[in-house]
């Protein structure tokens, strides 16, 4: 018989003999236990032991919170307050987005530039057009009914009629000489009062800010929103004393005047007054000697 055939013979028999495991009490020699064994035996035994640690132990890290101890894995605690953070970020992305936008909106109404307003299927604002008789104009019993109850609110309502269109003054921000005056044709509309650096900005009217930051070009501007559609807006400012969102009073001091940003030539106010996004003369409503 050739040494080819004999040797899948011995590896075999190496694999199936049996062996006897024998414990024994050291001091009498006495048999507690014994086992049979094989190479065979051993070998899927021990296979299938190291199967089930394997198992085990990918369990206990996966399953349990005992993964918080094993460098790399992070602890839930961590990834729950990870996933409160995204979702803010999230929303502190729109609420920039919606400012961007709110901020070009008010640029392109300082600047008259309404008509060309873009407004696609990604915009906020969507155009819709209706056929007028589409449109059922007859108010319903609920409309007249809060028609009735909001015209006996304004009746009686001793603000609103203290503030009524034919009562609204327009109080200077500053007194002092115009060094240029408001001219439609060559766009600039507003006027510029010549003033001492760091005079007191006043408010025009009451109203609420909606932009006070530093631009390069202007310098700190100001922009107050009033009653009736009407926008006051300061540039050329050293300093804001106030912020978006503030509310403030006729004469009440939010800016100091000077000499900031790119096209300032010396200490003055640069005033303008809009009215439903058109630009108005200030001279026509205000005394600024």
């Amino acid at each position: 018989m050739s040494k080819k055939k004999q040797k899948p013979k011995k590896i075999k028999r190496k694999l199936l003999d049996k062996y006897r495991l024998v414990i024994l009490n050291e001091n009498t020699f006495e048999e507690r236990l014994s086992f049979k064994l094989t190479r065979l035996n051993v070998f899927v035994m021990g296979s299938l032991l190291a199967i089930f640690l394997i198992s085990l132990t990918y369990l206990l890290i996966a399953y349990t919170p005992l993964r918080e101890y094993i460098p790399g894995y992070s602890s839930t605690a961590l990834k729950k307050k990870a996933t409160e953070l995204s979702y803010k970020t999230d929303s502190l992305q729109q609420a920039l987005v919606m400012n961007d936008r709110y901020y070009e909106s008010i640029k392109k109404v300082l600047s008259g530039d309404l008509s060309t307003a873009d407004f696609n299927k990604d915009s906020i604002v969507q155009a819709v057009k209706l056929e007028a008789s589409e449109v059922d104009f007859k108010p319903s019993a609920e409309d007249s009914l809060l028609r009735q109850k909001v015209d006996k609110e304004d009746k009686y309502n001793l603000f609103e009629s203290a503030t009524s269109a034919t009562n609204f003054v327009l109080f200077p921000p500053v007194s002092g000489t115009i060094s240029e005056t408001y001219n439609a044709k060559e766009k600039h509309y507003a006027v510029d009062i010549v003033v001492a650096k760091d005079t007191p900005v006043k408010a025009t009217a009451d109203g609420i800010v909606i932009f006070a930051e530093w631009t390069a070009t202007t310098g700190y501007v100001v922009i107050v929103e009033h009653s009736y559609g009407l926008i006051s807006v300061y540039k050329h400012n050293t300093g804001v004393n106030k912020e978006q969102g503030d509310l403030v009073k006729a004469g009440e001091v939010i800016a100091t005047a000077g000499n900031s940003g790119e096209l300032s030539t010396g200490p003055h106010l640069h005033f303008e007054l809009w009215n439903d996004g058109y630009p108005i003369n200030p001279t026509n409503f205000i005394d600024f000697n």
